[in-house]
């Protein structure tokens, strides 16, 4: 059926030019080659789209979050549905990112109001008109002088406080964010600090640049030859927009923020800003995806001091390579020691998996789903978080108690 429409359109556009009068015929086979080089069925079918204006808000989405942190329309209860307009599935991929956004702003203010969390502008001596980016921390995450919990979420679009879009939205945000973490780790005596590592730059419209005219051969002078290629050029680009008509969207420029350019980089950034300078006895990560991949990385650049702040590693399905990453034979063995990931898989949770790689221990999730590891294994990575301590605690104690026991052992033999 598309095939049929595509050869339909392409046999209107040949009617329509061949109807093009006092041309020349040169300049028609031109134009057309440069229209059918450049048809695609889903740009013809980009002028039947609605505008993309979509709400600011929940409200205007007519979601809500229930009392299950469940994401429900207002008036008939019903989950969200990506498929909001048959057969445009562009429009309703930008409505999915429009309702995206709102709730990224929405589990801002959740860390804030619920968490009682405090935003952290980075660059820490940004000047008023450069990028910025953000981490949040609990009151007492630099002065705890206790235990600190460093949270860091993977790739793509999720940000501060998330840990997969998909699962807030058609899950629910206790599977989706890291409230539940945070929530727990203050009960537990945590202070906490949650990285932000996908905010990498900010993006402003491109200015309009005049278009360099093509190498040219000829003798004429530049100036006209300039204009001829410029009043050819804007012919063509009428001719086939009169039929491909899409919603022009705005082109954007990406200007990264200082030394947080990457997700890597934002790790040691935070790392020699904040958490490097806190004052927790023991210092504990839980990192998703791309979130281990950066904490290994901040092993190889700074080795010596997380091996002397950090108690123990969660991973949660990571994507990182110790070969790739070239890690060190020191640091493969500090992993085994202090490193769990939890990976996705079929086995019970915290069923041991083989793994071909020589860092750190792997368990199962208890799910086959990536996105759903962290919260799969919740429980389970604050009692590694507690062992990890009482082992350290057993290791610090004076061994005179293990003396005494051999001194008694010795007497009883003795007697």
């Amino acid at each position: 059926m598309l095939g049929n429409l595509q050869h339909s359109i392409l046999f209107i556009v040949w009617i329509n030019m061949a109807q093009l009068g006092g041309k020349e015929e040169q300049e028609k086979t031109t134009a057309l080659k440069d229209l059918l080089s450049r048809i695609d069925l889903d740009e013809l079918m980009k002028k039947d789209e609605p505008p993309f204006n979509f709400p600011n808000n929940l409200e205007e989405f007519e979601y809500a979050f229930n009392e299950k942190g469940q994401l429900r329309h207002i008036k008939t209860g019903d989950p969200f549905v990506f498929n909001y307009r048959e057969d445009l599935h562009r429009w309703n991929q930008k409505r999915y990112e429009a309702l995206g956004e709102i709730i990224t702003n929405h589990v801002y203010e959740l860390l804030e109001k619920e968490c009682n969390m405090k935003k952290e502008i980075l660059p820490v001596d940004a000047t008023d008109d450069e990028p910025k980016s953000f981490i949040y921390l609990t009151e007492d995450a630099l002065s705890n002088p206790d235990k600190l919990l460093v949270l860091i979420h993977g790739s793509g679009v999720v940000r501060a406080g998330q840990w997969a879009r998909r699962l807030i939205i058609n899950e629910d945000l206790d599977s989706g964010t890291q409230i539940p973490f945070i929530k727990r780790a203050v009960e537990e005596g945590y202070g906490v600090i949650v990285l932000n590592p996908n905010e990498n730059y900010i993006e402003v419209e491109k200015t309009k640049k005049q278009t360099e005219p093509s190498p040219d051969s000829s003798d004429e002078p530049a100036e006209k030859r300039e204009r001829k290629d410029e009043k050819e050029t804007k012919k063509r680009r009428d001719f086939y927009e009169k039929y491909r008509n899409p919603q022009q969207e705005r082109e954007t420029e990406q200007i990264p923020i200082r030394e947080n350019s990457s997700p890597e980089e934002h790790a040691v950034y935070v790392w020699d800003n904040f958490i490097s300078k806190s004052s927790a006895k023991n210092i504990f990560f839980v990192a998703h995806s791309y979130g281990g991949l950066s904490f290994v990385e901040l092993m190889i650049q700074r080795e010596a001091e997380v091996k002397s702040k950090v108690c123990a590693v969660a991973l949660t399905d990571s994507v990182h390579n110790v070969w790739h990453q070239e890690a060190g034979k020191s640091i493969l063995e500090w992993m085994q020691e202090h490193c769990c990931n939890w990976v996705s898989s079929a086995e019970p949770l915290d069923t041991a998996v083989e793994t071909m790689l020589p860092d750190c221990t792997r368990v199962s999730a208890g799910t086959e789903r990536h996105e759903l590891t962290s919260w799969k294994s919740f429980h389970s990575i604050f009692k590694y978080f507690t062992d990890a301590i009482e082992a350290q605690n057993c290791e610090a104690k004076p061994t005179t108690t293990v003396t005494t026991r051999s001194a008694n052992r010795i007497k009883h033999e003795e007697l």
